[in-house]
């Protein structure tokens, strides 16, 4: 079983950046076969994927919405994905989750993940 602490979100202001990171955990030697994502949830909205990232990096996918202000990112020696938002805007204000996939699985850019963590909110104010 893996689990996903994410840490990294907080308060900011409109313009400025945050950086979420996600500690994998049980995943024992898999983690580097493991994609991951990024989604988020704001209040009465839909949850929706932010973005998403292969084994070992090569492939990336991003939200039209956050394209060109957040980079999805991994570290395998560490167990570790990260979410760079930059030029952050309100309508970013949302709970952030990390997610995992079974290993061996490809990346997707939909759903099909498998593990979520708890979250962390993310709050930009104007």
């Amino acid at each position: 079983q893996v689990q996903l602490v994410e840490s990294g979100g907080g308060l900011v202001q409109a313009g400025g950046s945050l950086r979420l990171s996600c500690v994998a955990s049980g995943s024992g030697r898999t983690f580097s076969t493991t994609a991951m994502g990024w989604f988020r949830q704001a209040p009465g909205k839909e949850r929706e994927i932010v973005a998403a990232i292969s084994w070992v990096g090569s492939t990336t996918y991003y939200a039209d919405s956050v394209k060109g202000r957040f980079t999805i990112s991994r570290d395998n020696a560490k167990n570790t994905a990260y979410l760079q938002m930059s030029s952050l805007k309100p309508e970013d204000t949302a709970f952030y989750y990390c997610t995992a996939r079974r290993p061996l699985r490809h990346m997707s850019a939909r759903d099909g993940y498998d593990y979520w963590g708890q979250g962390t909110q993310v709050t930009v104010s104007s």
